[in-house]
């Protein structure tokens, strides 16, 4: 500000001269010469500010360039129009309200009747489905971060965020072969070495990813190839993260993976039909077309659904089983004996409701009242997912994250709650549902040395014949 003041006071009484020239420096017209006062110090404070913030700028030995890379990019395109033209042509005497109503619909009961036949197909493949819509996920993220600034020609971007990808992915899914394919991976080698120093190599590879970030920094690009160096992790936490656990859900069991899912999808329907027909009242200023009346449509809709789904899908193997591998016939198999959780048990109705249906016991699955707390955070909470995603396409004016699918945007956009759902649900499991694994217990125990084996056999023998369990089971046979 010393500067500040020693301009001023020189330019109290501006000369013609003067001014104009700082109407030069300012892009102004210069044609006519200034005679106010008032006005020569509002410009020489504008020229001195600027000036200031080029110094600030400079200390740190930055150049124009530097500063051109720290301003914000210029915002992407919104999304144009990619429905079918078979759809333009059929819906075209159509409001633009009802053809994009019945372009939704249309491709939703697409996407669902899709989503029955990979159910079909079984475990293996949606795992593969799974995999495929990370990728796609990711892919869609790191396109926006490209898209906005790919003028500044940063060096190894793309190369580097697929390679982290990669890395990531390694380290996830290697922790999940060794669990659930135990067998498989001890009975050959190679698999076996990797499952051994899984977690060295994961961090080798991550560091390689690490050491080449470096070797490509350049100057002119410091601070903004740090922001895509967090961007893509944090795109990573988001995107891997969650679907790691989707694969972790689905192994306990379809029905835990088939339900929430379900349940997202079925709020994302009834809370825009509700909201279409009957919105009235704005819910979030992030979706102006979000309403109350959807949202509370939603949430009721979803409930029933879920009770509904979850009283018949509770009565299959197939569905309620753990997903498990088969060593003899190298498959997956989902045949078990279903456990309290999924057998029908009475419960007694509560008395302010028994005046009201005339029932005083009702016979259900557990699973079902689980399901309750299930279809209530897809309904209130998963949403957020949803405006967390609006925030971010706001920050960058644009409308979908892509146009893989017409009338719903990008993959990511039909997910953003399904991320934030498939959390709930592992934290859900492992808090209130899950208890030791036999299986695995015995499985590690295989991998131990005789003599360690021959310890635990005779700790566990004489633990039993303490609790007088052993003598029993001998009786028994």
């Amino acid at each position: 500000m010393v500067i500040s003041s020693w301009l001023l006071s020189d330019l109290a009484v501006p000369s013609t001269y003067g001014c104009q020239k700082l109407r030069m420096e300012l892009g102004g017209d210069n044609s006519q010469p200034v005679h106010s006062v008032k006005t020569a110090v509002a410009a020489t404070t504008v020229l001195v500010t600027k000036m200031e913030s080029e110094t600030e700028a400079k200390v740190d030995g930055e150049t124009a360039s530097d500063s051109e890379s720290r301003a914000e990019a210029a915002p992407l395109s919104a999304s144009t129009d990619d429905t079918p033209e078979v759809l333009n042509r059929a819906l075209s005497n159509l409001s633009s309200r009802w053809k994009n109503w019945w372009v939704r619909g249309i491709l939703t009961l697409a996407m669902i009747a899709f989503f029955f036949i990979i159910i079909y197909l079984g475990p293996m493949v949606l795992m593969i489905i799974v995999m495929c819509v990370q990728i796609k996920c990711f892919h869609e993220i790191i396109t926006i971060g490209y898209n906005v600034y790919h003028s500044y020609d940063l060096p190894w971007f793309r190369t580097l965020s697929w390679y982290f990808l990669l890395c990531v992915n390694y380290f996830f899914y290697g922790e999940t072969v060794t669990d659930y394919f135990f067998t498989l991976v001890q009975r050959e080698e190679p698999l076996r070495i990797l499952s051994k120093y899984h977690r060295f190599i994961s961090f080798t590879l991550y560091l390689i990813g690490f050491c080449m970030f470096v070797l490509s920094l350049v100057k002119k690009h410091y601070r903004l190839q740090f922001y895509m160096f967090g961007w893509t992790h944090v795109t990573l936490l988001i995107v891997v993260t969650q679907s790691h656990l989707v694969i972790h859900n689905l192994f306990e069991g379809m029905i835990w993976f088939i339900v929430p899912i379900s349940c997202v999808i079925c709020n994302d329907i009834m809370a825009y039909m509700f909201g279409f027909f009957f919105g009235r009242t704005p819910l979030i200023k992030l979706s102006p077309k979000k309403t109350w009346e959807g949202f509370i449509g939603g949430f009721f809709a979803t409930v029933v659904f879920g009770l509904l789904l979850s009283y018949v899908m509770s009565g299959y193997r197939c569905f309620v089983c753990p997903v498990e591998y088969n060593n003899d016939t190298n498959s997956f198999t989902v045949d078990c004996e279903p456990s309290d959780l999924f057998r029908l048990q009475e419960y007694n109705i509560p008395e302010v409701i028994q005046s009201v249906i005339g029932l005083t016991t009702v016979w259900m699955y557990p699973f079902q009242i689980h399901s309750i707390a299930l279809s209530t955070f897809a309904s209130l909470i998963g949403p957020f997912g949803g405006f967390f995603a609006s925030g971010f396409k706001r920050a960058f004016k644009i409308k979908d994250f892509a146009n893989t699918i017409p009338g719903h945007g990008g993959i990511m956009d039909r997910f953003d709650c399904q991320y934030l759902m498939a959390t709930f649900v592992n934290v859900y499991i492992a808090s209130f549902i899950r208890g030791p694994n036999p299986s695995k217990l015995i499985q590690q125990f295989l991998t131990l040395r005789p003599d360690q084996q021959l310890h635990i056999f005779n700790t566990l023998r004489s633990h039993l014949a303490d609790k007088g369990m052993l003598t029993v089971a001998t009786e028994d046979e």
